[in-house]
């Protein structure tokens, strides 16, 4: 079924979305994705800022222009510049670092502004 125009959904103007790619170290265990996912899923649930959350993992891809490399992908929106800062200094922020980050061998960041 296709979505017109009017049926698509808009970040407002000012709007902030922050999109964060994991790669979990290479030969992780099936627990440690598990418990990363479960350290992610808390943390997003708990954090009082976050206006909407996506948590994802990757999708196979021929298209060349697609980087599925990653294994998994946060994308949380916050209504501005502000909520994203408050959210970056949360307790269950830090609590998830402290938790996760040993899982992880890399992580990066884009963080976009709303135009529209």
């Amino acid at each position: 079924m296709k979505n017109s125009a009017n049926e698509q959904q808009v970040i407002e103007q000012g709007g902030f979305v922050h999109t964060v790619f994991f790669w979990l170290k290479k030969g992780a265990s099936a627990k440690d994705h598990e418990d990363f996912i479960h350290y992610l899923q808390h943390f997003i649930r708990s954090s009082e800022f976050v206006k909407t959350k996506h948590i994802g993992s990757k999708v196979g891809s021929k298209r060349e222009v697609v980087d599925s490399s990653y294994d998994y992908c946060l994308i949380a929106t916050f209504h501005n510049e502000a909520e994203q800062v408050k959210y970056q200094d949360e307790p269950v922020h830090h609590e998830f670092i402290k938790n996760a980050s040993h899982l992880w061998e890399k992580v990066e960041v884009f963080d976009s502004q709303s135009m529209l």
